[in-house]
């Protein structure tokens, strides 16, 4: 089943399943959100904004909106 990166909880890791078509799309994929790489939302800022992902080797921060963008499906 596929979520919103951006319902993920601290410590699920999912795998990027697709891309919505936004404005936001092309720089998500420039960042490494690209489809079947795995991600982990390490933290969330304490007003729910911005995200923390871990993806592509490094660690990535993406506000609300750019994360609902990103189409998950969670592995644990």
């Amino acid at each position: 089943m596929l979520k919103p990166l951006s319902d993920l909880k601290a410590g699920e890791q999912a795998v990027i399943a697709e891309l919505k078509e936004s404005p936001y799309k092309a720089r998500l994929l420039d960042m490494g959100c690209i489809p079947g790489e795995e991600v982990e939302l390490s933290k969330t800022a304490p007003l729910g904004c911005p995200f923390a992902i871990y993806v592509a080797g490094y660690e990535l921060s993406l506000r609300k909106n750019e994360a609902e963008n990103v189409l998950v499906e969670v592995l644990n």
